[in-house]
């Protein structure tokens, strides 16, 4: 399992002191939020994607994922009603898409709460279908690059849409695609799920459905800066199987981010350290 971390968490940091940072203090690469590289990322061009892939591999890092998906360009939205505003976010997903395969990236994580959010008055079953609808159009696309296209579960009261993984998991289901699935989170899960998370892990690995994994308190600190312990966790994904990446995501970062991610990273190499049973 390959260690990440957000980049948001180096802001405002540019790139390349974002990979040196993150490789110095034991990370394998970065998950990317889009919005760090630019105010329309979807639109970056060949030439500037590659020149950050390179910026990466220079420092010894891969680009994991992308995340926070439709922070900008602003008024997206995947649930809305206005056929107008749902082929708009299909475009700049798509576009994402081509940058997440140009940054040998695995995995786009559909979090965006706000850009998910059912308009006032919409019912749940329309906003629903309109997701799944365009969820739909999308995985076959992000087969075609080589990406795993995860819809993230998140705990209220910031997301009111797809709270826990077994809706998630329905949206999957019903979309029947290879390339779409769903994620742990375990801050999300930790805060909202009936299950402790390393039980969640078990059930869920399994079917086939998880594609990715990410690491942060229920207080919103990163890993070992709460009361969750990981340990559990860990070993459940190693009994599952589990091959994929696992992300670092803190959204409180004390005393600034960068001593907020070389604390998580010191803490997860740890763990994994003492299940390998090093001496």
């Amino acid at each position: 399992m390959r260690l990440s971390l957000c980049n948001e968490v180096l802001q405002p940091l540019d790139l390349a002191r974002q990979c040196a940072f993150a490789k110095a203090v034991g990370y394998d690469g970065l998950e990317i939020a889009p919005f760090t590289l630019s105010e329309e990322p979807h639109r970056l061009a060949g030439a500037e994607v590659a020149a950050m892939r390179r910026t990466m591999e220079d420092h010894g890092l891969a680009v994991t994922g992308l995340h926070w998906l439709l922070v900008t360009p602003q008024g997206l939205s995947i649930t809305s009603p206005d056929d107008a505003v749902r082929s708009r976010t299909r475009d700049v997903i798509r576009g994402l898409l081509d940058l997440a395969a140009g940054l040998g990236a695995r995995v786009m994580v559909h979090g965006s709460p706000a850009q998910r959010r059912p308009a006032e008055g919409q019912s749940q079953e329309d906003a629903w279908a309109r997701a799944r609808d365009l969820f739909a159009g999308l995985a076959p696309e992000a087969e075609a690059r080589g990406l795993t296209y995860c819809l993230e579960p998140l705990a209220p009261p910031d997301n009111v849409f797809v709270q826990t993984v077994a809706e998630a998991a329905r949206m999957v289901e019903e979309i029947g695609h290879p390339a779409f699935r769903t994620m742990i989170d375990t801050s999300a899960a930790s805060a909202h799920e009936a299950e402790a998370v390393s039980d969640l892990v078990r059930r869920w690995l399994p079917t086939g459905l998880i594609g990715h994994v990410q690491f942060n308190d229920a207080n919103r600190r990163g890993p070992g800066e709460g009361k969750d312990r990981f340990a559990g966790v860990l070993r459940a994904l190693r009994e599952t199987g589990y091959g994929g990446d696992i992300a670092v995501e803190p959204f409180i970062y004390e005393p600034d981010g960068q001593a907020c991610a070389a604390r998580a990273a010191g803490y997860v190499r740890g763990l994994m350290e003492a299940l390998d049973g090093a001496p």
